[in-house]
């Protein structure tokens, strides 16, 4: 929709002052009231799939949407088993415990001073999202939930999607006496209202960019709000000398091929030299079976082609690359230590897992490998915010400070001091 910049700067403006107007409401709103909003919003998502379908039909025939890749139009494309899903996420954060209050810490001083940390909402987030129409959904129940405004901003690709179900989050709100603007959709995919927005550090907290890593790399490098991101999902599988054969194939694939477009996809694969003649060609085998293209070193190569395998040859870019697609990059390594130290090199922080039946070796590898999330035997595919009983996330951090892994509703919190005296002053 076409708009001059000047008119798009006073419109996104306006939607942070109502947002921030709002978020003092919602700070204080009792968690009956915010649970029956996100309860009347499932049940109009469960109400509403045809309007919803047929709203993300219109996206996926619009020529951006048809110039995805496979792993972008999955993303994309909604279907009833989706609807179905988006509605139950909603309804786990109704399950969850209300963060906002918590007590993290008590203490009183010599003097008398009872000084109490408690959980407060950051305020105002700005979510900022490629062709992903569920982060419509999920961010706004998650920052609904933990006391904060939302200003969402979603791709060209899937704007009517995003549109017709910020509607429906409107309508949730406005029927359980909740303010409206606690959640607004930007209604304009102009670049523009972006450049806007990143700028409004005096009305929003918090900006969480969820996409292609251009997007969080502008985003990051632009903004002079605070922003929380992960640029790749660089996500490594490690089989150790001591794997379970039959793990090492079921993990390894299912980390792989169960949705290669996502970020805690696998993208890289590591092998124990003492087990890769035997181990090696059986998970390829069975990578193969699914579609999977193997980039090799030439060490893994050597050992597929003695096992009767072709192997393309990987370049030195495939090893640090985040494919979201039906390929991995495949090397050996010569000891626990070495594949701690390329996984520490080569991968993006996000998630990394081993595969081991030695206990000593997973604990070293999990205090060792410097990502967000160190799993051992299983699959990396668990860094969800749903599978760690989240409800749902509103991203994946990276980051080191303030929140690191699945974001869920504690960490769409600060906290505050509260001092409660009986007069005292200071000498």
């Amino acid at each position: 929709m076409p708009a001059m910049s000047a008119d798009l700067t006073q419109l996104v403006t306006a939607i942070a002052q109502r947002a921030r107007a709002a978020s003092h409401s919602l700070a204080i709103a009792p968690t009956e009231k915010k649970d029956a909003a996100l309860e009347k919003l499932a049940a109009l998502i469960d109400a509403s799939h045809f309007e919803l379908l047929e709203a993300n039909q219109r996206d996926l025939l619009s020529p951006e949407a048809l110039a995805l890749n496979p792993a972008g139009r999955d993303r994309l494309e909604l279907n009833g088993a989706r609807l179905q899903q988006l509605a139950q996420s909603v309804r786990s954060v109704v399950t969850l415990p209300d963060p906002v209050g918590e007590l993290l810490e008590e203490t009183v001083r010599p003097n008398g001073l009872r000084i109490r940390r408690v959980r407060v909402p950051i305020g105002v987030i700005g979510i900022i999202y490629e062709a992903r129409p569920n982060v419509t959904v999920e961010c706004a129940a998650l920052c609904l939930k933990s006391g904060n405004a939302a200003i969402l901003r979603g791709g060209k690709e899937c704007f009517h999607t995003n549109t017709a179900l910020a509607a429906l989050i409107t309508r949730a709100l406005g029927a359980t006496g909740l303010p409206e603007a606690a959640v607004q959709l930007i209604p304009t995919t102009d670049r523009a209202a972006l450049t806007t927005l990143i700028k409004l550090d005096t009305l929003i907290h918090c900006l969480i960019p969820r996409g292609g890593a251009g997007l969080i790399r502008f985003v990051a490098e632009n903004s002079t709000i605070p922003v929380i991101k992960h640029y790749t999902g660089v996500c490594f599988v490690y089989l150790d000398r001591d794997a379970d054969p039959a793990l090492a194939e079921s993990i390894t694939v299912n980390a792989k091929t169960q949705r290669p477009g996502v970020c805690n996809a696998a993208e890289q694969l590591l092998v124990h030299a003492a087990v890769a003649n035997t181990l090696l060609p059986r998970v390829a085998a069975a990578l193969a079976a699914k579609g999977v293209q193997l980039r090799c070193d030439p060490r893994a190569a050597a050992i597929l082609a003695q096992a009767g395998r072709a192997a393309t040859p990987a370049q030195p870019a495939d090893f640090t690359a985040e494919f979201l697609d039906l390929i991995m990059a495949v090397r050996v390594v010569d000891s626990l230590d070495e594949a701690i130290a390329t996984i520490n090199r080569d991968s993006s922080g996000h998630t990394d897992a081993i595969i081991t039946r030695d206990g000593a070796a997973a604990r070293r590898f999990q205090a060792g490998v410097d990502s967000a999330v160190v799993m051992a035997n299983a699959s990396t595919r668990f860094n969800d915010g749903f599978e760690f009983g989240f409800g749902a996330e509103i991203g994946i951090s990276t980051d080191r400070l303030h929140a690191r892994g699945p974001m869920g509703l504690r960490e769409l919190c600060s906290y505050k001091f509260t001092v409660t005296g009986t007069g005292q002053v200071r000498g």
